[in-house]
């Protein structure tokens, strides 16, 4: 795991006024979460965070250095990142889904099953999307009945393997 690899937090969807504020998607916990770190990365360039609010369907914020709506819409799908080592520690039994991303997968048999391509929530838990080195992807929930370990790569209990 790279500790300062770029990890997003949320991204930049449309202006909100005339004024310069953001809407935000947000890929963390709440807004409050964001107030945490004082700027952020964004697409080369630094963005310090001088407010920050609920909005609907994500955040508002405003930026120190976007003064007015063009700036604001010119920024739209902009990703807002910081540093996996910004991110606070984690709890036993937790994990960030930039972690998981890239890991290899093998079954709990010993068969290489490729990499997690992505990590999904519809609502019910995490669930790992696993691509296999030929292209195909399976999907698997990311609890300890289905994935045993992880950290440098992921067991996959073999009943789950597709």
């Amino acid at each position: 795991m790279t500790q300062d690899r770029p990890v997003t937090l949320a991204a930049i969807i449309g202006a909100h006024g005339v004024m310069g504020e953001v809407r935000l998607k947000l890929f963390s916990e709440s807004p409050e979460s964001l107030k945490a770190y004082k700027s952020f990365e964004a697409s080369g360039r630094t963005l310090t965070l001088k407010n920050i609010r609920p909005g609907q369907n994500g955040a508002i914020a405003r930026f120190a250095e976007i003064s007015d709506r063009n700036a604001a819409e010119a920024l739209r799908g902009t990703p807002l990142t910081v540093p996996r080592s910004l991110l606070p520690p984690l709890g036993e039994g937790e994990y960030y889904y930039a972690d998981l991303l890239g890991l290899p997968c093998v079954s709990t048999t010993g068969e290489e099953l490729g990499v997690v391509a992505a990590v999904e929530n519809f609502g019910a838990g995490d669930i790992i999307e696993i691509e296999r080195p030929d292209g195909k992807r399976f999907m698997v929930p990311m609890r300890t009945e289905a994935v045993p370990e992880w950290g440098e790569k992921l067991v996959i209990d073999a009943a789950f393997v597709q």
